[in-house]
């Protein structure tokens, strides 16, 4: 299978713009769509445009005639559906826009894309991949296994609830339309692009501006850190060769404490960071109040994917660590505009109280 029309969803956030990268030489036309709302940024692409075979479009997954639109007017085979709010910690203090994005723009999408295929008369290499996250699964202890494809579903938040139900969805809608569909649940992933308000691209900005690193409860939370490139890899993988109505988990192989993360970030800023405001950072790090209903681990079986598509990451975290802050480094301009009032505002009413 080899897509010739894409629609890329959500292709202006961090995941969805390094795929859009990745997958632009090989697909003959490209279509982003992406409503721009605060974590959606349409410089991140701003090279792109203008390039044979892509197209931005700036809209809502909600809008079932856009949506049936843009599918039709560019003969779309192939939907990568990444477009979801996806940040826990807003989830509890807004879930609404949570079940919106996520639960009813998913069956949006495929509502459409089910109409558009069945008009086409079913081709068999038209493909649906939904990028779903590890967080459906719950939390783990110390010492339970991993999360495999087979891990009952048990989300603990607003945000992993939405991400939940939309899986639900698409696996409903292969098995009852025969809708050739896919399934990605990713780990924490990390590198360039990604919006300030995640841990790693945070600890970066705060450090830079000589900020508090808030560290959520004991710090002792642990998730499998992912690098992005790695991550677009396996969703090709799963693209070309999988067979619809698979789901697949993607990580990293690299299960870390958010304090040494936290603590390894301080450490390359103090060394690859010029005329910082406050060294050593470490005397940044603040413990504040855990978040409700905070996970405790998160950990992936990728065994499948090895075995049965024979993907396996490439990143070892130390270098794509490394890699990722050497690239906030390097790019404040990109990041510096995206600290407006609303995010300010945003930062305060989730830390100032938590100390």
């Amino acid at each position: 299978m080899q897509s010739q029309n894409t629609l890329i969803t959500g292709g202006a956030g961090f995941i969805g713009s390094n795929f859009v990268r990745h997958w632009q030489q090989k697909s003959a036309t490209l279509i982003v769509l992406d409503a721009l709302t605060y974590a959606g940024n349409r410089a991140t692409l701003s090279d792109l445009e203008g390039q044979k075979g892509f197209h931005f479009v700036e809209g809502d997954i909600c809008e079932a005639q856009l949506v049936a639109h843009l599918l039709a007017t560019h003969a779309i085979d192939t939907i990568v559906h990444f477009a979801a709010e996806s940040h826990v910690d807003r989830s509890i203090s807004g879930p609404a826009a949570f079940i919106q994005t996520n639960v009813v723009g998913t069956f949006t999408l495929l509502e459409a894309f089910r109409h558009h295929w069945e008009a086409q008369g079913k081709p068999e290499h038209f493909r649906f991949l939904h990028v779903s996250t590890d967080e459906v699964f719950g939390s783990l202890g110390s010492e339970d296994p991993a999360f495999s494809e087979t891990t009952p579903y048990a989300p603990n938040s607003p945000y992993s609830a939405s991400k939940a139900g939309s899986d639900h969805l698409v696996r409903a809608y292969f098995h009852t339309y025969g809708l050739p569909t896919l399934i990605t649940n990713c780990s924490n992933n990390y590198g360039p692009y990604q919006f300030p308000e995640k841990l790693i691209p945070l600890m970066c900005v705060n450090i830079l501006l000589g900020k508090p690193l808030p560290v959520y409860g004991d710090g002792q939370n642990i998730r499998d850190w992912l690098h992005v490139k790695d991550h677009c890899r396996a969703i090709e993988r799963v693209l070309l060769q999988a067979r619809p109505g698979e789901t697949y988990n993607i990580g990293g192989n690299n299960q870390v404490k958010n304090i040494e993360i936290v603590e390894q970030l301080c450490d390359l800023m103090d060394s690859d960071a010029a005329e910082l405001p406050v060294t050593p950072a470490r005397q940044l790090i603040t413990f504040v109040r855990d978040r409700p209903g905070h996970d405790r681990r998160y950990a992936m079986d990728i065994s499948k994917i090895q075995q049965d598509l024979g993907w396996q990451p490439q990143y070892d975290f130390a270098t794509g660590l490394k890699q990722t802050v050497a690239w906030y480094l390097a790019n404040r301009r990109w990041w510096q505009p995206l600290l407006s009032s609303e995010y300010q505002g945003y930062y305060e009413a989730l830390y100032g109280d938590r100390g």
